[in-house]
């Protein structure tokens, strides 16, 4: 009677443990399935899959949950190409200040109106304005870029992309 509980005991432990972990497995391929399929809908596939899946807290996110990720990035590269204007400015002469200076301001208006007004939209449900917001984001470092062309480039085009993927997820949201 001893070994019959025993093994009885080992066998439910065994099944209780392996449950767990093949059902983490799952929730895993879903998570990374929604990623996938979301970024597949965006312009700018790697961009969107590099960010996201870099990103912690994406593999259990929402869609609207992956499209504020992507606007956290876009400010993360927004506020790094600002501090790169701003260590540019100081060593400028006065023709180059002035295109430094209107990027500057370009990378405000993203990080002061764009971006925040972006994640009001994306928490209240709006992906119509939270797309709108992200274009906007985008079209402001072209401009920059089209204004100061060459120094900036690289910072540019990448605020550029991931705010485009930005858009492109929160239209997902009432296209879907």
């Amino acid at each position: 009677m001893t070994t019959f509980n025993s093994l009885t005991i080992f066998f439910f432990l065994c099944i209780l443990i392996s449950i767990p972990s093949s059902q983490c497995r799952t929730f895993q391929i879903n998570d990374e399935s929604l990623i996938e399929r979301t970024c597949k809908k965006t312009p700018y596939f790697n961009v969107c899959i590099e960010s996201l899946k870099s990103s912690p807290g994406s593999s259990s996110a929402t869609l609207r949950g992956l499209a504020l990720i992507m606007v956290d990035v876009t400010k993360a590269k927004a506020n790094e190409a600002l501090n790169i204007i701003h260590v540019l400015e100081s060593a400028a002469g006065t023709e180059a200040k002035k295109g430094l200076e209107s990027c500057a301001s370009k990378y405000n208006t993203i990080l002061v109106v764009d971006l925040p007004n972006a994640i009001k939209a994306l928490k209240i449900g709006d992906g119509k304005s939270a797309e709108k917001l992200g274009n906007n984001a985008a079209k402001e470092a072209t401009n920059c870029e089209t204004e100061f062309n060459g120094t900036l480039t690289s910072y540019n085009n990448a605020v550029h992309d991931v705010a485009a993927v930005a858009a492109a997820i929160a239209r997902q949201l009432y296209t879907n």
